[in-house]
């Protein structure tokens, strides 16, 4: 059972949180929950830390970032320990969580989890620190980015056998953000390829590494409520019977645009260019490239945390291209339909392109997979293109199996 930062946000809902947790384990459960660290916790030590160093080092950025769920885990065991029930928090390396070494944005190799299983034959409920881990290579604390406790919770469950409760502040996954869209949906279930489209393309409810993982390990997520009985989302294989054409509008306004003029049109320049983007673990979104009078153009975005990093490595790039121009555009987002039904389906993109003229929304970029059709546009226009879209493909009404 995973519990995101607003459940653990004050004292009273940390209560609140160990009443879930021994509720479960009075029905004969056996529990793990992990959890994040307390509403803003997580900000706040990052702006301490940008006050104390401008370029934090990674390896100190993990020792303090860390801490914060560390606090939360403890202070839930100490609120089940006042209702009736053992409980144990652990840090991440103390629940075998073994990852690579890099910084701030670790990937979990590993999960030697005999303390846990030792824990729970005692009858203990074990709270686990999200968000972090520890390489064995460093001997290092690291934690996995940001949703990172969504990863402790799935490859928990993977490691355990277990089942996968994910509680947040929303009561699951809609057709679109409500917050935009407040007629959009709760669907009841959506499978795993989908769910990956749509955590890549800027929904929040889960983090797109746990995504990949509980579809790797065949771990079923159960996207739910803190503070409500109601059943969420399940995420889950899909049901070939059961392929809407368009399941769900999602959108970012997390995105920059890259734009290199003056690179030389020769092969292998575009490998070299993202070889070394990759190499700063930076995640590249929509490419568009072009050649002109024999120069090539490039455009692609990235997450707008990973723009100084992607600023390093393009510059790291000149030495062996030669001087290019590099401009950022702070102003685009991206909105995106996702739907497994798409691959049988033409017309998907021309509905789409059509709906957004006629609302005078201009394309910038467009990228597609099977199930997926992105497209950047103003990031002021996104509001409005969402609802657009939202209508335009009926997605308020739960939708006709094909």
């Amino acid at each position: 059972m995973k519990f995101g930062g607003s459940s653990v946000a004050d004292p009273e809902k940390v209560k609140h949180v160990a009443q879930r947790l021994v509720a479960a384990r009075e029905r004969g459960l056996r529990v793990v929950g992990t959890v994040s660290a307390m509403g803003r916790t997580t900000d706040g030590l990052i702006d301490l830390a940008h006050q104390v160093s401008p370029h934090p080092d990674g390896r100190e950025l993990d020792m303090l970032l860390s801490t914060g769920e560390r606090i939360a885990c403890a202070l839930v065991a100490m609120a089940i320990h006042d209702l009736g029930q053992e409980a144990v928090s652990l840090t991440g390396s103390q629940a075998g969580i073994l990852t690579d070494s890099v910084h701030t944005k670790a990937k979990i190799r590993e999960i030697r989890a005999e303390r846990v299983r030792e824990a729970l034959d005692g009858g203990k409920i074990v709270l686990v620190a999200g968000f972090q881990g520890f390489s064995r290579e460093t001997m290092d604390v690291t934690t996995l980015g940001r949703g990172g406790t969504d990863a402790t919770a799935v490859a928990l469950a993977a490691a355990l056998g277990a089942a996968c409760e994910i509680y947040s502040d929303v009561p699951g996954v809609f057709t679109a953000d409500p917050r935009i869209v407040p007629g959009a949906r709760k669907l009841p279930a959506i499978s795993y390829e989908e769910m990956l489209e749509m955590s890549a393309s800027g929904a929040k409810v889960l983090m797109l590494r746990a995504v990949e993982l509980a579809r790797n390990h065949g771990v079923r997520i159960h996207a739910r409520s803190t503070f409500s009985d109601e059943e969420g989302t399940w995420v889950q294989e899909g049901d070939e019977m059961e392929q809407p054409i368009v399941s769900a509008v999602t959108h970012s306004e997390n995105d920059v645009v890259f734009t290199l003029t003056g690179i030389p049109d020769r092969p292998g320049v575009a490998a070299m260019i993202f070889d070394v983007v990759a190499a700063a673990q930076v995640n590249v979104d929509t490419i568009i490239q072009n050649v002109v009078h024999g120069n090539a153009e490039m455009s692609f975005s990235v997450p707008a945390e990973d723009v100084p990093a992607t600023r390093g490595a393009l510059e790291s790039t000149r030495a062996e291209l030669g001087p290019f121009a590099v401009e950022e555009n702070h102003d685009l987002g991206k909105v995106s339909l996702i739907g497994a039904g798409m691959r049988s389906h033409p017309g998907v993109a021309a509905r789409m392109f059509r709906t957004l003229a006629e609302n005078g929304i201009n394309l910038q970029m467009i990228s597609t997979s099977p199930i997926k059709i992105s497209c950047m546009i103003a990031r002021g226009e996104i509001p409005a293109a969402v609802r657009a879209l939202h209508d335009a493909f009926e997605l308020e009404s739960a939708p006709v199996a094909e």
